[in-house]
């Protein structure tokens, strides 16, 4: 799949867009078990990429998707904005306008490692990773009816971190209080992989 000067765009309009509508819901989700600014601050993050989105799609992949983590760092703050600029810095490392199922996936491999690295997190801890794990096993299969797959599993492993007990982030604080609530990492994580898919399916 090549990915273009326009496919950049798109990419980056669509998920910023996806993560904007829902910002309302993420900032309830993070009332129940953290600060309450998840959806506040992600949509400052993705708006500032919306501001800078020509200028940041003018670059090749790599470097566009490293611009972007950088105004992530920068823009959302919190605990999000490092471990989301870490995600996509990473994957702009390893990532050509020429991109390969099997590419993907091991940049979003190098990816998650970076982000555990960071949030010094791992899968099952009730955090962003819980879906990013799965959806890698997914990219990893490729086939035939990839999008639709990536996204299934993506709003799946969101909803699996409902019974979840949190062991990283601020919901780790409330212990067992966690138990019952989705992640609003997780759930703004499925958002982004939804709106990837999305792209990908127009584009592919």
């Amino acid at each position: 799949m090549m990915i273009d000067r326009q496919a950049r765009k798109v990419l980056f309009e669509t998920v910023a867009h996806r993560v904007i509508a829902s910002a309302d819901e993420l900032t309830d989700l993070d009332r129940a078990i953290g600060d309450g600014d998840h959806g506040i601050n992600m949509r400052r993050g993705f708006e500032a990429v919306l501001a800078a989105v020509d200028e940041l799609s003018a670059k090749d992949l790599g470097e566009s998707l490293k611009g972007l983590g950088t105004t992530l760092v920068m823009k959302v703050g919190g605990a999000s904005g490092p471990l989301y600029g870490t995600l996509f810095m990473s994957l702009g490392k390893s990532l050509k306008d020429e991109v390969t199922c099997e590419q993907a996936a091991d940049a979003l491999a190098a990816a998650i490692e970076a982000v555990k690295a960071r949030g010094k997190s791992d899968v099952g801890q009730k955090t962003m990773l819980d879906v990013f794990s799965p959806v890698l096993g997914v990219l990893r299969e490729g086939g035939a009816g990839l999008s639709a797959r990536l996204k299934s599993t993506a709003r799946a492993a969101a909803e699996n971190t409902i019974p979840m007990r949190a062991i990283r982030g601020r919901a780790s604080f409330l212990g067992e209080r966690s138990i019952g609530h989705m992640d609003p990492g997780a759930r703004s994580s499925a958002l982004i992989v939804d709106a990837v898919a999305d792209v990908m399916e127009g584009f592919a």
